[in-house]
């Protein structure tokens, strides 16, 4: 982890807890630290699916085109839902919603887009994403990275569990979207920390998928 020195007081107040030794007072510098950059928020990580392979076939400008591509398509999404992006970093997206249902509900919308902007173009151009979504407590720091479990478990299911096209979401963050979200998942089990921890994935149907039926 590396955290860029915009903010002196977080600088200091790390630098403190990794210098002192009291329990109690080390404990008073984490609750300090929480208390100012910490928040309950729903963790949203997206993954551009198929790098090494696109990379090794077209190039990486090729690629990187595609990535300039998913960041003009995702970021208007997730503004409109009243998500907040942290950061763009290589072929992933990091953002943080305040509540599960529209994160969920972005990454429906976010699918969707995707699907049909890949009927324009061919098929060495077709973008594919997975996104992980967990809720919990999460530090920002700096305003532009973020730290957690719920951050942790949603970059593990967006980025190394997810195929392409699938929405995960854990279980305790499903269990908080409404039923009149109208929003449904298929029940799985996923590894992460060597622990398995129940989830969905969201079930959803592009538009292309549904002129294929």
């Amino acid at each position: 982890m590396h955290i860029q020195p915009k903010d002196p007081h977080l600088q200091e107040t790390l630098l403190n807890y990794s210098q002192e030794s009291d329990p109690l007072k080390r404990k008073a510098l984490e609750d300090d630290i929480w208390q100012k950059y910490g928040s309950e928020n729903t963790a949203f990580v997206l993954d551009m699916s198929g790098f090494s392979l696109l990379t090794r076939k077209y190039g990486i400008v090729h690629y990187l085109s595609m990535i300039r591509r998913m960041q003009l398509t995702v970021e208007p999404i997730i503004v409109s839902h009243g998500g907040r992006i942290i950061k763009f970093e290589a072929d992933n997206c990091f953002a943080v919603f305040p509540e599960p249902a529209s994160a969920a509900r972005t990454a429906i919308t976010i699918q969707h887009a995707i699907a049909a902007a890949n009927i324009l173009t061919s098929e060495d151009m077709d973008i594919h994403v997975t996104i992980g979504i967990d809720y919990g407590k999460i530090l920002i720091l700096n305003e532009d990275d973020m730290y957690g479990d719920a951050v942790n478990r949603a970059c593990k299911m967006g980025e190394d569990i997810g195929k392409a096209d699938d929405i995960l979401i854990t279980k305790e963050a499903m269990d908080m979207i409404p039923e009149e979200a109208r929003i449904e998942g298929k029940p799985i089990e996923v590894s992460i920390g060597g622990m398995n921890t129940p989830a969905y994935q969201i079930i959803y149907r592009t538009d292309a998928e549904e002129e294929q039926q």
